[in-house]
């Protein structure tokens, strides 16, 4: 029952070439930084990365892109503050894009995690996006067919984590982070403090332990938006 681990390196070392991950936070906010790194460490190739948006500066996902790891990005906000990295990668035809609107892409997500194939929904129905997808009517409204997303691993934050892997999460930092935890075969967490079982008021537990396989504390984590106000260079 106890799932923590000694250290961010140790909880990816087992993410392999081609593995799908899908990665938490909006924006820098709930954003993993330290297992993004660990990750760049270890160097897989060839991933297909789930998030939110394509990466900023040279840190985190921008740094992933950046190392060639990244073949496939499927997210909603490829272009953000500083999105070089992706798009320069884009333009050279090193990595493939799937662009998805925001709530759409939460509900793939929660769908995947709840097991759930397929769904209808109005968003980008009769746009680009919806070219090839099956289509269906509805009380006189045109939806378009959406499936379901699911991962190998999903990196993700929390600001508390119990050892047998309940989590809490700090204000916006909960985004896709509950989601991404269901859908997910090995969930990944980066927690800025661990407690002891009991010590999280049941009342209060986002994601259960059931669907968290490690965590690791990482107590002095570092904001995004800070890394990139410095100029860092993750590399």
């Amino acid at each position: 029952m106890d799932k923590t681990w000694d250290c961010p390196a140790a909880a990816v070392a087992d993410i392999p070439d081609g593995a799908s991950v899908m990665i938490g936070g909006f924006g820098g906010s709930g954003a993993p930084i330290e297992l993004i790194h660990a990750l760049i460490d270890r160097g897989p190739r060839d991933l297909t990365v789930i998030n939110n948006n394509a990466g900023n500066g040279r840190i985190g996902i921008a740094a992933m892109i950046d190392a060639g790891m990244v073949r496939k990005i499927i997210c909603s906000f490829p272009k953000s503050k500083d999105p070089r990295a992706f798009t320069e990668a884009y333009l050279a035809g090193r990595i493939e894009l799937e662009l998805v609107p925001q709530g759409t892409l939460a509900e793939r997500i929660r769908a995947g995690g709840a097991g759930i194939p397929a769904f209808y929904t109005p968003t980008s129905f009769g746009t680009e996006l919806a070219a090839g997808k099956p289509t269906a009517e509805f009380e006189g409204r045109g939806y378009v067919q959406e499936r379901w997303l699911k991962a190998d691993y999903a990196l993700v934050k929390a600001e508390t984590a119990d050892r047998h892997g309940n989590l809490v999460y700090r204000k916006a930092g909960r985004n896709f982070g509950p989601l991404m935890c269901m859908a997910a075969a090995t969930t990944i967490v980066q927690a800025t403090r661990i407690v002891e079982p009991g010590a999280i008021d049941p009342e209060h537990v986002v994601t259960p332990g059931l669907f968290v396989d490690r965590v690791i504390a990482v107590p002095d984590a570092r904001q995004e938006e800070d890394l990139n106000i410095e100029g860092a260079v993750y590399a």
